[in-house]
């Protein structure tokens, strides 16, 4: 036993990791007005890792499932918050849809490796990155205010920031921007889900089966909100909830439950009003 499980475990399980993203590449609409459905892979994910949570309960006991499950489900609850932070920096470094998919391919990529590390280490690692959270909710509700006033996701990206971008169209510091934002959201997410189970294995593969969906589940949210007349402002109010919230954090937790009442409520406000107001209302 290594770490909650066996070798044959730790290396099944990589091993099935590195088939999804692969297959997920070639099934995942990579452009515009492809006909592949963009709810298809986030409902196939999920079906697998439902599929695997209940292996783990006849392996190793139905308490374990419910570890997997519960470490499972904060996951992509708090992964939500990424999602939006990554439709304004890729978006703002205008990226096509298909060099968008190439710089998550590999953000999520990284992103493994890293909680991986952050499991093993445990929060005393994380602790360290603490204090830039509260940097990252500044920069977060400047974002919203530039984004808000400007209409733009390139407006909401400072312009030294978008001076990294190479002008041989890299795409590596892009790719640095998306793992220093999953850093940043894995100070929350990672004691999360430690704090439902102390078991290595549980923990990492919970963690990785959520994150692992967030390419395809940003397609689809992507998707979703560019039929939106009122993108920007949803954009906005959204950076601005996650910037508030991590500003607070080190005096007032916000439940997952209340935080996707929240997010859901922005986007369902935004959706109505799209669906009843004029198109004039929103130029």
């Amino acid at each position: 036993m290594v770490a909650g499980a066996s070798w044959i475990w730790w290396i099944g399980f990589h091993a099935v990791v590195a088939i999804l993203l692969v297959g997920e590449w070639f099934i995942a609409p990579h452009e515009k007005g492809s006909r592949r459905p963009v709810w298809l892979v986030p409902v196939m994910l999920l079906v697998i890792s439902t599929a695997f949570g209940v292996w783990i309960g006849f392996t190793q006991g139905s308490s374990h499932a419910m570890e997997f499950a519960a470490g499972y489900t904060i996951e992509v609850s708090l992964s939500i918050d990424n999602l939006f932070v990554f439709l304004v920096l890729l978006q703002g470094f205008q990226l096509s849809q298909a060099r968008q998919q190439q710089a998550l391919l590999w953000g999520i990529g990284g992103a493994i490796i890293l909680r991986g590390l952050f499991i093993i280490l445990g929060v005393t690692l994380l602790e360290h990155f603490e204090w830039v959270t509260w940097l990252f909710g500044v920069f977060l509700l400047y974002a919203a205010w530039k984004l808000a006033r400007e209409r733009s996701p390139e407006a909401a990206i400072p312009a030294w920031v978008r001076k990294i971008q190479t002008p041989s169209g890299s795409l590596l510091p892009i790719i640095l921007a998306v793992e220093f934002t999953d850093l940043l959201f894995a100070v929350d997410s990672v004691p999360a889900v430690l704090s439902v189970t102390r078991n290595p294995f549980i923990a990492y593969t919970s963690n990785i089966a959520a994150i692992l969906g967030l390419r395809s589940l940003y397609v689809a949210i992507a998707s979703m909100l560019e039929r939106v007349r009122f993108l920007h402002i949803a954009l906005a109010l959204l950076l601005g909830f996650v910037g508030v919230k991590m500003l607070a954090s080190p005096w007032f937790d916000v439940p997952v439950t209340i935080s996707l009442a929240i997010i859901g409520a922005i986007l369902g406000v935004c959706a109505l009003a799209n669906a009843l107001l004029p198109t004039s209302a929103s130029k």
